[in-house]
């Protein structure tokens, strides 16, 4: 089942109500979901290396304490951020605006950055490794089972 827009995600605690949550696909949601987006989100930075690893390390270790707490929404939402980190990290390796399109929609030329390139690699091996984690992936089959 697609993630559900129509909820009122800023009434919503999602940590109360986890028969709410639905996966979605990607990254969908990773900007609504409470508390967990407020407990994230200020952790999630890209713009160098050093700041990536960092931030990269935090959000596997809150996956990890949500793992604990057997809180699967919440080691949901973190994959999600780690998984926007290495989406967003390469969106800006491959085109210093952060923008892909042209103004008349044609794709825009790649410009190569390799620090933000090298930031996008922190954090893929973070989400590779939680896309390989079998505890992960058996609590979000259930979850799914249970919950659509």
């Amino acid at each position: 089942m697609s993630f559900n827009y129509d909820l009122d995600y800023s009434t919503l605690d999602l940590r109360k109500h986890p028969e709410l949550y639905r996966v979605g696909q990607g990254e969908q949601g990773v900007l609504l979901v409470e508390p967990y987006k407020s407990e994230i989100l200020p952790h999630w930075r890209f713009k160098t290396p050093d700041i990536a690893k960092e931030s990269a390390d935090t959000i596997y270790g809150m996956f990890e304490e949500y793992r604990k707490n057997d809180d699967f929404v919440g080691m949901d939402m973190a994959r999600k951020f780690i998984q926007m980190g290495y989406t967003r990290a390469r969106r800006y390796a491959n085109h210093k605006s952060g923008r892909k399109y042209n103004e008349d929609g044609t794709v825009k030329e790649r410009e190569l950055d390799p620090v933000k390139a090298e930031s996008a690699a922190i954090f893929k091996e973070r989400w590779d490794a939680i896309r390989e984690d079998e505890d992960y992936i058996k609590r979000k089959k259930a979850h799914q089972k249970a919950y659509g």
